[in-house]
This record gives structure tokens, sequence and C-alpha cells, in this order.
């Protein structure tokens, strides 16, 4: 070492490495190579769980491996994007299979240990129809039908927004009757002339409506061709236009002229008002009950209000008057009782409004009387059926005392 000077040797470079690939933490390479390890990683290794893999057996059901594509967990509230058809037995099919259908699916529900156990039911995201009865699978407290289930009558589901959501055939049905009695007032109809042809439509409605709960190829038939305008409880329960019928008969057979025509108008444009807003702006305002909220009740009464001031206020003082309306219980007066006007001491001619007064107070009576009608649950009778006559009863009432 006379004349070199001696060099020095680098030191090793510290070198970090990633994070370990599935080979590495399983010890193995791709040769299959497991090369040297120290003892502090090999305790490490072992401290550390491996993913276990589970594989799902080739010989199980379908249902089981498409409950286990969505979720292992039993917790898991997620809403099944689609309905699933359930299987049921042959006998229960004919009667009970558009609720089975609709009800619930079921999901496998998995154990610590790998195995599958009891199945949860999973809804749709609407509501079912009820239990069904040993008849024709409702009850009275059943016709209240909204909102509806879906995926009964097959144009709900490709109209979901059109059809199901907002319901615009029906809607526009419903408003059209209305239209149809102010023709009908106009050319001088009398409303005892069109009660035999409300009956005569009631009748066969009704026994066809009978008809196709007992049996089932025909009730598909059915749907299949009027599904646009019904609701997709009707499927198993009774069709709303019986209901309809039979209100606007009651109202136009019981009543006098102006207050069956009143009765007949509200529910055919109240209640279409009420469904509409309702639904829209429903979740924005207090729940008055199940399915009525604070928005469709006030709908109904301002359009309460409007029909009352349209009918009362120009329709028969302008276009009439026609035979018939000589009988009107509203002539544009409002009075005390004479019991009430003498109690509190006023004179007869203070007792009593007319005019724009009395035609105020009047369509503000009506637009109550349509709304509490449309919102009060009354053995859970269609509301078809409970706005017309206990509209009706309103009115009739109120006039019979103040008019």
């Amino acid at each position: 070492m006379s004349g070199r000077t001696k060099q020095a040797i680098p030191s090793t470079p510290r070198v970090i490495s990633p994070s370990p690939t599935p080979s590495e933490q399983d010890g193995t390479g791709q040769d299959g190579y497991s090369g040297p390890m120290t003892r502090s990683a090999a305790r490490r290794r072992l401290a550390t769980p491996l993913p276990v893999e589970e594989d799902i057996e080739e010989d199980e059901s379908p249902e089981l491996s498409r409950a286990r594509t969505r979720s292992r967990s039993p917790i898991d509230t997620r809403k099944v994007a689609q309905l699933s058809p359930r299987k049921t037995s042959r006998m229960a099919s004919s009667a009970l299979q558009p609720i089975a259908a609709t009800a619930a699916t079921t999901t496998a529900i998995a154990t610590p240990n790998g195995s599958t156990g009891e199945k949860a039911p999973e809804t749709n995201g609407h509501l079912s129809p009820p239990t069904p009865s040993l008849y024709y699978g409702w009850s009275w407290r059943d016709f209240s039908r909204s909102p509806s289930p879906l995926g009964l009558i097959p144009i709900h589901r490709h109209w979901r927004t059109f059809v199901h959501k907002h319901e615009v055939p029906r809607k526009a049905l419903h408003v059209s009757i209305g239209f149809f009695v102010v023709w009908l007032y106009l050319s001088g109809t009398q409303t005892y002339s069109v009660c035999p042809y409300l009956m005569g439509a009631l009748i066969p409605i009704a026994a066809v409506d009978v008809v196709r709960h007992h049996y089932q190829p025909f009730n598909r038939f059915y749907v299949k061709v009027l599904g646009a305008l019904m609701r997709e409880s009707e499927f198993s329960g009774y069709n709303g236009v019986i209901f309809y019928l039979l209100g606007a008969w009651t109202a136009l057979y019981f009543f006098p002229k102006d207050v069956g025509v009143m009765a007949t108008l509200l529910l055919s444009w109240c209640d279409t008002a009420a469904s509409t807003f309702g639904r829209l702006y429903g979740r924005y305002t207090p729940r008055l009950r199940r399915g009525k909220s604070l928005a469709g009740s006030s709908a109904a009464f301002l359009v309460g209000v409007g029909t009352a001031v349209y009918f009362w206020g120009w329709l028969a003082p302008t276009k009439g008057p026609f035979p018939g309306d000589e009988n009107f219980m509203f002539t544009g007066t409002l009075r005390l009782p004479q019991l009430l006007a003498d109690a509190v001491g006023l004179a007869p001619a203070k007792a009593t409004i007319s005019g724009g007064l009395a035609l105020g107070v009047m369509s503000l009576w009506s637009g109550f009387v349509a709304a509490a009608s449309e919102v009060v649950d009354l053995f859970g009778w269609d509301d078809n059926l409970t706005i017309p006559v206990l509209s009706g009863l309103g009115i009739w009432g109120f006039l019979k005392v103040f008019g």
C-alpha cells in the first residue's frame, strides 16, 4: 500500500419497497419462490388476516346468487331498483299473484359462518296493497288508495311519470266530467233526467268489476285496456269509476238542482286539484292524515271558492235562467235565522246580506266543505263517493239555515 491510496467502499443505499402485492403477501412470487424474511416481518404477516375469498357454489339457486351480488350485509336497507318475480303456488297465484309480486321481494341474509339464514323482505319503495281477505281481497278502509304500488299494470311501468306518478289520463277524465256537467246545464238538461243514464252506466260497470275479480285472465285483459285510467291498487280493488258514478248520481238525485250541480263540480275539479298539488307540494306542508296534506286541502279550498263564484256568480245569472232554476236554494241572499236575529237584537233588514257579500260567504263555505270532504276519512270510503255526498250535505244544510 506504498503508493496507492485506499479507496472507501460506499455504503449500501436504503431501499424502501412499495406496498406488497397479493402474491408478496402470500409469500410466493410468480415462480413460487419465497425470498428470505426476517422474524419481525414474519410476525407482522401472521398478525395481519388475509381476505377471505367466498366462492359461491354453482348449485345455489339464482335468487341467492342475485342477492349476494347486491350485498351480504344483514343490515343493508337499500331499495330494490326493479321488482323481482316471486314464485307462488298455483292455487294462490290466481287470486294473490298481483299482491305477492308487489308486496315484497326476498333476499338472503348471510350469517357469520358464511351460510344463509332466513330471508328478509325488501320493499320496492311504494305502498303495497293490504293483506287480502277471503272474498274480494279488500276491506272498507282499503278504498283510500293513494299512493298506489308499482308493478301490476304494464303501462304504469312504461309511463311512470305520466301515468303512475301524475296520473294525467285519469285526471283528464276526472276534470272533463265537470265540463260535461256545465254543458248539460247550458243545454237546459234537468238533473233528474241525467240520473237514469248514470245508473245505467253504474250497473254494468260494477258487474264487470265483480266478474274480473273472479276471473283473472279477464282481469288482466281489463287492466291492459283501461290501465291508463286506473290506479294500480284497483287491480285487486274496486274501480274508482263505480264510486264516481254513485257519488254523482246521489248528488243529482237527492239534492236541489244548484246544490247537485255544485257538488258534482266540486268532485270533478276540487278532487283533481287536491291530488295534483298534494303530490307536488305536500312534502313541504304538514300532513293532515295519511295521504292528505295541507297543500292538497288548500288547493281544494281555493278551487272550491272559484267554482262557486263561477257557477253562482257568473254562469247561472248570465246564461240562465233555465228550466228548473226557479228551485235554486241560493238566490243571492243570506239571512240569519229569526231566533238568532232576535237573540242578538238585529232587525230583519240588518240580518240579511245580498249581492257580492252573500256570494262571497257562499263561496267561502263551498270551498270549506269541498276541502273538508276531501280530507275526511268516512269509514275508509272512496273520496269519489264522499266528496259529492258530503259537499252536497254541507251546502244544503247551510242554505237550509241561512238561505
